[in-house]
């Protein structure tokens, strides 16, 4: 005998669904807006501020490097993140506590703070130019992610299967890439997912970073806000949307997302 769910649990969950997809419905609303401003419902329906996006030189060059730092930050934390979570999961005992808190810090410390600290200490401090310092910014800011994502998936992995291939005579980094790397790759995907569409979306660090000729596309929308308020914002802003649905289509059809939860 099935239960009947209870109607204040339906129109609780209902509002919850509005209150998510409310702003993104405005937000596409006023893309395809036909005024010269921001309005919504939208007064007519156009293209041309989709189109108006590429000819603006800022808009494509930021994007570009948005797109670069995301994937340079995301590879660099990576290559950092995941010895550093095998460590953890691998030597928990030896290992002291608080070493897995420190990988975590640039998300508990405010965005601002840890923005400025990185301003100071490499941008001033060490005087990098402006891209290897916001690279170094971006990869410390999703480390985080690497860290705790591929940490999860080490907890349910049986390194006896490990310690069995080392006794067979394989080398420990062959083994590392050949038995452990394939059994967490779901872990480091999601890893990736997630610092990458971090990355490419941070305004908080991005804001210390940038600098003369170099800047990136959350910066370059809130310089376009200081000057314009047309429906140009909100047609980047949709972009960017498509592009976190393309990232997850990819992986839905290559892998299937109930594959990231195993």
């Amino acid at each position: 005998m099935t239960k009947s769910i209870h109607p204040a649990l339906i129109a609780f969950t209902g509002c919850v669904f509005l209150f998510l997809l409310a702003p993104l419905a405005i937000i596409i609303g006023a893309a395809f807006s036909n005024t010269t401003y921001l309005t919504f419902p939208p007064q007519g329906l156009t293209l041309r501020w989709f189109s108006n996006i590429f000819q603006i030189e800022a808009f494509r060059t930021t994007a570009i490097t948005s797109l670069e730092l995301a994937f340079l930050g995301t590879a660099l934390s990576l290559l950092i993140g995941i010895p550093a979570a095998y460590a953890i999961s691998r030597y928990r005992v030896e290992l002291p506590r608080w070493l897995s808190t420190l990988f975590v810090l640039p998300i508990l410390v405010p965005e601002i703070v840890f923005g400025f600290s990185l301003m100071k200490s490499i941008t001033i401090g060490l005087q990098l130019p402006i891209f290897p310092s916001l690279l170094i910014g971006h990869a410390l800011l999703v480390l985080p992610y690497s860290v705790r994502v591929v940490s999860a998936s080490l907890a349910s992995f049986d390194f006896s299967i490990e310690e069995a291939a080392i006794s067979l005579g394989c080398p420990p980094l062959k083994t590392f890439l050949t038995v452990v790397l394939p059994n967490i790759r779901a872990g480091v995907i999601a890893a990736f997912i997630l610092a990458f569409i971090t990355s490419i979306n941070d305004v908080s660090v991005s804001v210390f970073l940038t600098g003369p000729g170099i800047s990136t596309l959350p910066i370059q929308i809130l310089a376009h806000m200081e000057q314009f308020f047309d429906p140009t914002i909100a047609s980047v802003s949709v972009l960017l949307m498509l592009v976190t649905v393309a990232v997850m289509a990819i992986v839905e059809a290559t892998l299937g997302l109930t594959f990231l939860t195993k």
